[in-house]
Parts: structure tokens; sequence; C-alpha cells
């Protein structure tokens, strides 16, 4: 067994609670789904926001999802860099795993897929 980590990103178009909370629901599951992963697989998800998102934790649509309760989250500001993605939350997934690093699979959502190109599904 490995702890292998899964990125994800995705934006929301403004800066309020529920947008940032259902944005946030929306990346996991689809980190959760593409990697056939559970929350008892999960040792920790680190969230990330830009600095232009600050109407809510993010963490806080994760930690109202049935049976995420004992996850440990830890939400952090992105770095500030000038001109990067703007109104963008990553998800950082540590997962317990019998796959191959190469068999992780990277979810990037709505704006952030320019984030990575590469790993955005066709």
């Amino acid at each position: 067994m490995s702890v292998r980590g899964i990125r994800g990103a995705i934006t929301v178009d403004v800066n309020e609670e529920q947008p940032i909370l259902r944005a946030t629901i929306e990346l996991l599951n689809g980190i959760v789904a593409d990697n056939g992963i559970v929350p008892e697989d999960i040792c920790s998800v680190m969230v990330t926001v830009t600095g232009d998102l600050d109407a809510t934790f993010p963490a806080r649509a994760i930690r109202q999802m049935s049976d995420w309760e004992l996850v440990p989250l830890m939400c952090a500001l992105e770095v500030p860099v000038k001109g990067s993605l703007e109104r963008c939350i990553r998800l950082m997934v540590h997962v317990n795993t019998e796959k191959k690093q190469h068999e992780m699979r990277h979810v990037y959502l709505g704006g952030a897929q320019v984030l990575r190109p590469d790993l955005t599904k066709a």
C-alpha cells in the first residue's frame, strides 16, 4: 500500500459562499469517481484558494458530505503569483492505494483546465 497524491482544480465565477461550496463538492466528487476511492481511503485533503475567494472555507463543503467527517482537511491560500488563474480552488487528495502513480486520475474542471491541459480529459 502506498500513499499517492491526486490533484484537482476548479474555478468559480463569483466570490460567493454557495458557488464556492458547490464547486468544491463537484471537484471532490470528480476526483473520487475518477479514481474509485472512498473516504476511508483518504489520508488527508489539502485545499487551497486564490486570494480573491474569501466568502467561505471550501473545506466546509467537504465536512458536510456523508462519511467525510473524520477526513483531515486543511485550507490555505494559494501563492499569489501575478497573472495566475483567478477564483480557483485546488485540492490535493492524499490517498492510501495499491495503484501506481501513473494510474492516478487528476481532475481539472472549468477554467482550471488551462492549468494542466496534459491531464485534462478530452
